[in-house]
């Protein structure tokens, strides 16, 4: 079979990856994290942590990129040899010939898709979403349900967490209604889509909360 076409697209992006690279001076990785060059500071002792997190990230992000690059790399050379030797094309561990249109898709390709090593689909999923999932079960898909509101959702998921990120007196809970606010009044208070824009254009909800509220300063006056 004429392996032309295919020699063609490697070498292409084999030049291509190689330009990158160069232009790009390997995503700068071969500078220190610390130096003026690389985050654009003298020093890294006076930074605020949120800077050199940020700093960080784009760096754990250019590694990344470089890793992918050169196993993209990698693939294209040890492609090309093999064409060299006159065994690209056959299937490494069944011995039979790739499909064209897989080679079409993935000019590097080493075996049959049958017999890629990536067949498998992580089963490592979040815990959430086993509770999400349960409760899904328990109450439908709806979250009318009369059983179902947004504190159960809340609490349920956030059983899971090792550190509480909640504090006491950050906010209040309706255990009734799942309704949740940090001050009383915003249960029934509101405004248009462009916020607060005066004291004429605050709209009060008539709603169960607001009667409640109404109730208890009565009580309180009485």
């Amino acid at each position: 079979m004429d392996y032309t076409h295919y020699k063609k697209q490697l070498e292409e992006r084999k030049l291509e990856i190689e330009e990158r690279l160069l232009e790009q001076g390997r995503y700068g990785l071969e500078r220190g994290f610390a130096s003026d060059v690389a985050s654009g500071e003298l020093s890294q002792y006076d930074n605020h942590p949120a800077d050199s997190g940020t700093e960080l990230y784009e760096r754990e992000k250019d590694i990344a990129l470089l890793g992918h690059l050169k196993e993209e790399l990698s693939d294209i050379q040890y492609s090309l040899k093999k064409m060299e030797n006159g065994t690209y094309g056959i299937c490494e561990k069944t011995g039979r010939p790739i499909d064209p249109e897989r080679l079409e898709a993935l000019p590097t390709a080493r075996t049959v898709a049958e017999a890629s090593p990536n067949q498998s689909i992580s089963t490592d999923r979040p815990a959430e979403e086993d509770v999400l999932e349960d409760m899904e079960d328990s109450y439908g898909r709806q979250p009318s349900h009369p059983h179902f509101n947004e504190e159960n959702a809340y609490e349920r998921v956030a059983a899971f967490n090792e550190s509480s990120m909640v504090y006491d007196g950050s906010s209040l809970m309706d255990s009734e209604e799942g309704v949740g606010y940090v001050e009383d009044f915003e249960s029934f208070v509101g405004t248009d889509m462009n916020g607060y824009t005066g004291p004429d254009n605050v709209a009060f909800q008539r709603n169960e909360h607001y009667e409640k509220f109404m109730d208890e300063a009565d009580e309180l006056e009485q």
